[in-house]
Formats: C-alpha cells, sequence, structure tokens
C-alpha cells in the first residue's frame, strides 16, 4: 500500500496522482512494489543485480513507461540497475525520477544506473526528476548514472530537473552518437543552504551528420556548492552546442567547466557559460508591479528555472 507520503513524493517526481496507465514499474525502499505490463512493453526482473529490463518492441508509439523510485526511510542506501531496449522506430516516453523523504538522523541514498539503447530511427523522451524532504538531520543523497548509446537516425531528448530538498549528488551522463543520431538535453537544477551538486556529461559524436545540444540552467542560494563538466568530443562531421547558465545568490559557488574537443575537420562545436546574480532591474520591474523583493526574486527564478 501506497501511504500519503508515498503519493506525494511519486506526484513531485512523475507527476502521479494515481497508478499511471500502460507500463510501470514502482520501487519503494529498495523493494518492487507494483508493474504493469503491456502488450509493446515489458519489464523483466534481473536475475544477476537489482533492477529490470524494459523492453520496447519495434514500431511501439505514442506509449510511456513510468519508473519512479521513492525511499521514505532513513538508513537505506539503494542501488538499482536499469536496462533499456527502445525498439527500431518506435516513440516512446519514459518518466523515471526518485523521491526521498528522510525523517530521521541517518542518510537516505538512491543510486540509479540506467543504461539505454535506441535504436535505430527511435525517438525517446527521458524525464528523470529528483527531490527531497523530510525534517530530520539525515542526507538525501542521490547519484544517476546514465549511459546511453543513440544508433543511426535516432533521437534521445533528456530532460533532467533537481529542485531543492537533495543535499548531494553527482549526476554523471554518457552518451554515444552514430550517424545522424540527435541528442537535445535540458537540465535544470537549485540547490541551497550547504548543499552540494555536481553534472557530469560527456557526449561522443561518432556518426557523419550527428547533433547534440545541452542546455544546463542552474541557481545555487546559500551556502551551496555546484560544478559543472560538460564535454562534447566530434569524431566526424558533426554540429554540438553547450549553454551552461547559472544564477549565483548569497555564498554559493558555482564552477562551470565547458568542453569541446574537434577530432575531425568538420566537427562544428561551440559552447557557452555564463554565471551572475539577478539583474537588479528586474527585480525593480517586478516590484513595480506590486510584488514584494522576495516575491520578485521568486518569480525571476521560476522563469529562469522554468
Amino acid at each position: 500500500m501506497l501511504s500519503a507520503i508515498d503519493k506525494r513524493l511519486l506526484n513531485e517526481v512523475a507527476g502521479l496522482h494515481e497508478l499511471p496507465q500502460g507500463a510501470y514499474n514502482i520501487r519503494k525502499n529498495g523493494e518492487g512494489v507494483s508493474r504493469n505490463t503491456t502488450a509493446n512493453i515489458d519489464i523483466v526482473t534481473k536475475t544477476d543485480k537489482p533492477g529490470i529490463d524494459i523492453i520496447i518492441k519495434p514500431g511501439t508509439k505514442g506509449e510511456s513507461v513510468h519508473i519512479p523510485v521513492i525511499i521514505s526511510h532513513e538508513g537505506l542506501s539503494d542501488v538499482v540497475y536499469n536496462t533499456f531496449e527502445i525498439g527500431e522506430d518506435s516513440d516512446v516516453l519514459i518518466v523515471a525520477g526518485c523521491g526521498i523523504h528522510n525523517p530521521g538522523e541517518g542518510e537516505a541514498r538512491h543510486d540509479g544506473i540506467h543504461e539505454f539503447f535506441v535504436r535505430r530511427g527511435a525517438y525517446m523522451k527521458y524525464v528523470e526528476k529528483h527531490y527531497g524532504e523530510g525534517k530530520g538531520k539525515g542526507e538525501r543523497i542521490l547519484n544517476p548514472k546514465t549511459i546511453i548509446e543513440v544508433e543511426e537516425g535516432a533521437t534521445a531528448e533528456l530532460e533532467m530537473v533537481q529542485i531543492k530538498g537533495v543535499d548531494r549528488t553527482v549526476r554523471d551522463t554518457i552518451v554515444v552518437l552514430h550517424e545522424n543520431a540527435r541528442l537535445v538535453v535540458t537540465e535544470r537544477l537549485l540547490t541551497h543552504l550547504n548543499q552540494e551538486a555536481e553534472s557530469i556529461i560527456a557526449v561522443d559524436l561518432k556518426g557523419d551528420d550527428s547533433s547534440a545540444q545541452i542546455i544546463s540552467r542552474s541557481v545555487a542560494q546559500d551556502s551551496s556548492r555546484q560544478v559543472f563538466h560538460l564535454s562534447l568530443r566530434g569524431h566526424a562531421r558533426c554540429r554540438g552546442h553547450i549553454q551552461c547558465d547559472s544564477i549565483i545568490m548569497d555564498k554559493a559557488e558555482v564552477s562551470a567547466i565547458p568542453e569541446i574537443l574537434a577530432y575531425h575537420s568538420d566537427a562544428q562545436l561551440i559552447h557557452e557559460a555564463a554565471i551572475g546574480k539577478i539583474a537588479s532591474d528586474q527585480l525593480t520591474k517586478l516590484m513595480t508591479l506590486g510584488l514584494t523583493e522576495q516575491e520578485a526574486e521568486e518569480t525571476v527564478l521560476q522563469g529562469f528555472l522554468g
């Protein structure tokens, strides 16, 4: 049974108010609690380590898979290995993410290792949201590792979101793009208090006419710390663009390290990085409309991370 806390966590990380339609697998406190498959999407428990295999048949269109993880106990360290087989010419939405409610003194941790094979001509949108809450002093730790291979003519679109609540995270994303493959990454991150976040995204453009676009936006508040390592490596005729924008506030620290490496004369790679505070004229304009300074600040941040 799902408690009120469980349902709130599911809503935060997967937008679920009840069990979804279609294929899903819900993991709670290190164990599977509910699963459904469809004619085109199978979910199989791994036999050699904790985790599941998600198998999407070739040609599957307009279906979704929800695989949220929720943790509501302190002192729990959960590790899961998930493998996704996205069949040729399919078009699917995968909604993952983890929510942690830690009411105690000990840390609560989830490490999710996800490996994707996006087969020829397929389109995959992958949404991963991380969320933490709880009045206890125990840390909430999330360390996702995502490994993606995108075959010829396929597209992988990633939306990765973490807004407050997570004390420490290392987000590691590795992508290989083959001929005419496409990658779009949108990352949104907010830290506050003494939270620490590190994001590593490394993309190898190995096929002719492959392309990658990475847009990372973050806000660092209080005494939190953020580090971004964003890397594009062009091995063929390809196009790549990194854009990393951060708003820094209070006594926070932000380090953005965009990197582009070309190993082919027809590789076209661009990187941009900007770190700064909220422009005073933005706050002034909103305050003339009747907002308090705090309300104006929150409005700017919501728009920036939206």
